[in-house]
């Protein structure tokens, strides 16, 4: 379902996500990364959320940053991910955090439902991402200064 979100993105040719990159991160011992599943009434997937926990210095607390969510076409509709974004609600609830965010492309339809849920776009926070290769001119800058010659 990863890559059929990917292609509903726009960027198929951008997934490169494995099964067992997936497996790794999720089973792992001490995993880092989170899933939930949810299943239509014969019991076949309907869609995922992949999530990861954050803290909030200004909070005190963790909070879950939601990855992906993603509910196949077929199932839109049905409150899979409803059911999915309650789930998540509850572990913050439960556990005493206070946020639950994600990221949404500014084209998805989904702005409808995220609104009709409570959830407020955050306008005044810009995501900011460093990969390729100004990740790794970052990351030689620490190896310099860790040698001394930076």
């Amino acid at each position: 379902m990863v890559h059929e979100l990917a292609d509903f993105e726009r960027a198929a040719d951008q997934c490169h996500l494995t099964v067992e990159q997936l497996s790794a991160a999720l089973f792992a011992p001490a995993p880092a990364v989170f899933g939930h599943v949810a299943v239509d009434a014969d019991g076949l997937p309907a869609g995922f959320a992949l999530w990861f926990l954050t803290y909030s210095t200004w909070e005190g607390t963790h909070g879950i940053h939601l990855e992906d969510l993603y509910v196949r076409p077929g199932a839109r509709g049905t409150g899979a991910g409803t059911a999915l974004l309650a789930a998540l609600a509850a572990i913050c609830v439960d556990r005493g955090w206070r946020r639950l965010e994600w990221m949404m492309l500014d084209w998805n339809p989904a702005a409808g439902f995220y609104a009709a849920i409570g959830a407020t776009v955050k306008s005044d926070w810009l995501p900011y991402r460093l990969a390729g290769e100004p990740l790794h001119l970052l990351a030689e800058r620490a190896s310099r200064a860790s040698t001394g010659s930076g």
